[in-house]
Order: structure tokens, then C-alpha cells, then sequence
């Protein structure tokens, strides 16, 4: 494997927050409590973790009860047995998509166990934990996958509930939801277009009518990442609820105070330039409740500091009858997108969190909450990023000698491109021998022109922008031409924005992971954990082979 680092200022989309966080700019320093260099205070931060014994034990046990229903490794078991004894974690997290989600899923269980590893090295005791974000509520996100398809646009695989005897209940933690029948065809299909590799056949025992979306991703995952010995989690256990319980009742005592420091970090944070992930208002909670099925947001009912009420669905409670619920149900709470790291970090003694530019942003206003309830505010790192290029798009952007960055431009204009370059060699020279003669003699005209008459030099540059304007129309619609008569630059175009942006998104985040493992095998994963360095955060380009 070759790489070359891209930074981010060169990626679609990437928030003015997270570009500053990763130079640590002086304006994001009031929200973060390290910088993104990993090894700059891994030591220090590992000093400040406190973390109770029996809740280790607890925790331990449930990690383990849990990994062992998914067949986990050895080396996941080796993994738990050091939690045991006094191990910190590096945690990452994600929701459980389909058929193991985008590859960016992958890329982030590699980065917890790199800053395990090199936690470890260093002296501090560390294990790779993946948080399986089972209580998310957004089935539209996690009942589809898109796999590679060669030359096409990759193939988008969803679930149809519509045949289902009993409904999908709406807005349901999708750790609840049972697979049934309709998981069997897109099993079949992926099967087909991933072929008869150990993948696909891994994929046919994890996902199979019975399991939920959580066992499903928890006992493929489990496959995946047997040698590197990362341990699942599975929030959903009515074990961790009972845990966590302290911290949600404490969430409700102090409500108000919670919402009011998240308030004025919002402000804070738009003061800076930035804009906040999560819009939080004077009625906002932390808390969702399950009612019927459904995941329901928690508000306040109205603003008082010394009657604080609750309203959730339907239903009105006073602070003393939701903190009475938590305290005899707590499965049937769970946190919202800001509380859920400071729940994850108050049952894990973790060191590290690492994930995408988002959830940088969400830290920078969930960091505030860490302090109020935790005392100690985890780091975030961000993870590792890459787009693989394997060897067919990899000859056609050598041949036209083309980029990523140009590729971002989409698929019209990568077609441009190739066609400005498929033009005949005589043809290419002579419009460059145009826009140079354009620039040569207006520069001069302008010059003499200006001696003449000042008035009249901006007149020379308008006449400057038109004449380069009408040559470089000439030249799009003689591109254009060869386009239409070459139908080769229409199908290269095609296949490296496919592979490479496809539907106008960074691969990572549209193509499944599982599709280049069952090409590449699970080497490709070894190989890959070799291009991480957590010190280094630009986007790589990664050539397969």
C-alpha cells in the first residue's frame, strides 16, 4: 500500500470547527480540553481518569457475557480480563447499520485500537472498546447499505418493512427491532455482488431473521476484528441501565442548571464563528423516555427554577415523579446525543474518544455536561480517514492526470476535465497559445493604454475578461464535442466518480466496509492499521492493490 495525505481544507463540507480543532486555533481552546495530538498528554490524561472497582468488576462482566454471545476472539477475552485488572479504554462508537455500515465504521474500531496500542506502549494500560449505539431511534439511517458495484454506482441494498406481519413501531430504540424476513433478500443480493468470499458467508450467519440490528452488527463485527481483540458494548443492557441509573437521576435533579450551562455554550460557541450540532432551548432535557415502544424526548414544563415539571408525549410529571421512574425503570431511559458520550464515559474509565468531524462538535458543546456530572472532560481525537483507490480508477486518474480534489467537483465536471485533456495534442496547444496571447497583449495594451488615459485601464480589463471568456467558452464547447464523440471520457468519468465520490459523498461514508474486505480479505485491515498515526489527522489516499 502507497498513501498520500490530503488535508481537510481540501474535503466537501468540512465545518470551519472542525479545520480550527485540528490546528488548535485559540478559538476552539475554550471548548476542548486537549489537543489532537495524542501523544502530547496521554500520560498526563491518564492520571486524571478515576474510575470506581466495583463498577470496573460490574462492567467487566457484563463486557464479557456480552462479547462471548457474539464468539468473540481470545484476544477480545485477553482484552476484557485487563479491563479486570486496572486497563483505561480507547472508545469509539457508531450506529449499527446494516450489514456493518460504512466503511468509516471500520476505520474507527482500526483507531481505537491503534490508540490503544500506542496508550499501552507508553506505559499505559489501554484496550479498544467499540459503543454499539443500539438506543439511536433513527431507523432511516441504519436499514440500508451501499456495496460496490463495478463501474456503477454502488448498489443500494434497504430493507422493505412493508411485508412485515407485525409493524416496525415508529421512532423504536433500534436495538429492539427484530430482523424477520425481510433481511433474507438483501443477504442474497449482497452475497451475489460480494462473491464467494468469508465475508459474505459471515454476513449470512449474523444477519438472519431473529437477530436484532445490535447482535446482528455486534456477532459481524466480532469476525472482523477477532485479531485486533476490540470489545463490543451494547448499551441497551438492562446491567448498564441499572449502572448508569446515578447519572440519569442526577440528569433530572439538575435539569435546569444542566440546560441553562448548555445555553450559554451554545451562545459561546456562535460567538466564536461557530455553529452549534445541537439546538438546545429553555424547555431542552437530556433524557428520552420509551413509552409504547417509542423513544420519547424528555422537556421541561415550564422554566421555573423551584417547580421544575416534565412533560413526556402526553404525559406530565413533577421532578420528584420522573426521578421516582428512573429509580424503577431505568431501561427505559437512555441519553440524548450530548449526554450519551458523558453515560459512556461514566461506565468506562475511558482515556480517549475518537470519531468523525461531527461528533468533534458535538463535544464542543457536550464538554460542559462532562464537567457539570463527570468532574472531568474526556478528549476527543478525531478518527482516521481515507479513501481507498484501487487499481482501475487509480489508471484513469493517472492517465488524465487528475486528483481527488478535482474529483469532488462531481461527475459533470470531472467529465469536463477529462475532455479538456482528450482534445487533440494541436488543438490543446492552440488554446493555450489563445489565453496566453489574450494575457500578453492586453498586459501590454493595458500598460500603454494607462499612459494614454488612466480612466481607461479598467475598461482594458473588462475587454481582458471578455476575450478570456470567449476563448474559454470555445474551448468548453469544442470539450464538449470530442465529449459527445468519445464515449470512453463519459464511462471514465463515470467510474472514478462512482468510486471514489460517489452520490456526491466521500466514499468512506456511502460504500459499505465489508465490500472491499471481501476483495482485499482481512489483510486489508492489517494493512490499513498501518497508515494510522494518531498524530497525524489529514484525509490519505490509499492505493490497493
Amino acid at each position: 500500500m502507497k498513501s498520500q495525505c490530503l488535508p481537510f481544507q481540501h474535503i466537501p463540507h468540512t465545518s470551519h470547527l472542525f479545520l480550527d480543532y485540528l490546528s488548535f486555533a485559540p478559538a476552539v481552546r475554550a471548548f476542548y480540553p486537549r489537543s489532537p495530538l495524542f501523544s502530547e498528554w496521554m500520560k498526563d490524561e491518564a492520571s486524571r481518569v478515576k474510575y470506581d472497582a466495583d463498577r470496573r468488576k460490574k462492567v467487566a462482566a457484563i463486557l464479557e457475557r456480552q462479547n462471548r454471545a457474539w464468539s468473540a476472539s481470545p484476544k477480545t477475552l485477553a482484552n476484557i480480563e485487563r479491563l479486570k485488572k486496572g486497563a483505561l479504554a480507547a472508545v469509539t462508537g457508531q450506529q449499527v447499520g446494516l450489514f456493518g455500515g460504512p466503511l468509516f465504521s471500520i476505520y474507527k474500531a482500526l483507531t481505537a485500537v491503534k490508540l490503544a496500542e500506542q496508550a499501552t506502549k507508553g506505559g499505559v494500560d489501554c484496550i479498544p472498546i467499540f459503543w454499539l449505539a443500539t438506543e439511536d431511534h433513527d431507523l432511516a439511517e441504519v436499514d440500508h447499505v451501499s456495496l460496490a458495484a463495478d463501474n456503477r454506482p454502488p448498489e443500494r441494498l434497504t430493507l422493505d418493512w412493508q411485508g412485515r406481519p407485525s409493524p416496525v413501531v415508529s421512532d423504536a430504540p433500534v436495538g429492539t427491532i427484530v430482523l424477520g424476513s425481510e433481511v433474507e433478500s438483501p443477504v442474497r443480493r449482497a452475497t451475489e455482488l460480494l462473491g464467494n468470499v468469508e465475508v459474505a458467508k459471515w454476513l449470512q450467519d449474523s444477519y438472519r431473521p431473529g437477530e436484532t440490528f445490535g447482535s446482528a452488527f455486534g456477532s459481524l463485527f466480532s469476525k472482523l476484528f477477532a485479531d485486533f481483540g476490540v470489545v463490543l458494548l451494547d448499551p441497551s443492557d438492562r446491567e448498564f441501565h441499572d449502572l448508569a441509573k446515578p447519572l440519569m437521576i442526577a440528569v433530572a435533579e439538575r435539569a435546569v442548571e444542566l440546560d441553562n450551562t448548555l445555553l450559554e455554550r451554545g451562545q459561546a460557541i456562535e460567538a466564536s464563528g461557530y455553529h452549534q450540532q445541537v439546538k438546545v432551548t429553555s424547555r431542552s432535557t437530556l433524557l428520552f423516555q420509551v413509552k409504547n415502544g417509542t423513544r420519547t424526548v424528555v422537556k421541561r414544563k415550564d422554566e421555573s427554577v423551584h417547580e421544575v415539571g416534565f412533560v413526556v408525549g402526553d404525559e406530565q410529571l413533577s421532578a420528584k415523579d420522573l426521578i421516582s421512574k428512573i429509580e424503577r425503570s431505568p431501561e427505559q431511559f437512555n441519553p440524548n446525543v450530548l449526554l450519551r458520550p458523558v453515560v459512556q464515559d461514566y461506565l468506562l474509565p475511558t482515556l480517549v474518544y475518537t470519531g468523525g468531524a461531527a461528533e468533534v462538535a458535538y463535544f464542543a458543546q457536550g464538554a460542559v455536561v462532562y464537567e457539570k456530572l463527570l468532574g472531568r472532560i474526556t478528549p476527543i481525537l478525531p478518527r482516521f480517514s481515507a479513501t481507498l483507490l484501487e487499481p482501475k480508477p487509480e489508471r484513469i486518474l493517472n492517465r488524465y492526470k487528475l486528483d481527488l480534489p478535482q474529483i469532488f467537483g462531481g461527475q459533470d465536471k470531472v467529465r469536463e476535465s477529462i475532455g479538456a485533456l482528450s482534445l487533440p495534442a494541436d488543438l490543446q496547444a492552440r488554446f493555450q497559445d489563445a489565453y496566453a496571447e489574450v494575457e500578453k497583449s492586453m498586459v501590454a495594451l493595458r500598460g500603454s493604454i494607462g499612459k494614454l488615459d488612466s480612466t481607461l485601464i479598467s475598461a482594458a480589463d473588462r475587454t481582458r475578461t471578455s476575450m478570456w471568456h470567449q476563448v474559454n467558452r470555445l474551448h468548453k464547447r469544442a470539450t464538449r464535442a470530442e465529449i459527445l464523440r468519445n464515449e470512453v471520457i463519459s464511462r471514465h468519468a463515470a467510474t472514478v466518480s462512482h468510486a471514489l465520490f460517489p452520490n456526491h459523498s466521500l466514499q468512506e461514508r456511502e460504500i459499505a466496509g465489508i465490500s472491499f474486505v471481501a476483495r482485499y480479505g482481512l489483510q486489508l485491515l492489517a494493512d490499513l492499521y498501518e497508515h494510522i498515526n494518531p498524530d497525524c489527522h489529514d484525509h490519505q489516499v490509499i492505493e490497493v492493490q
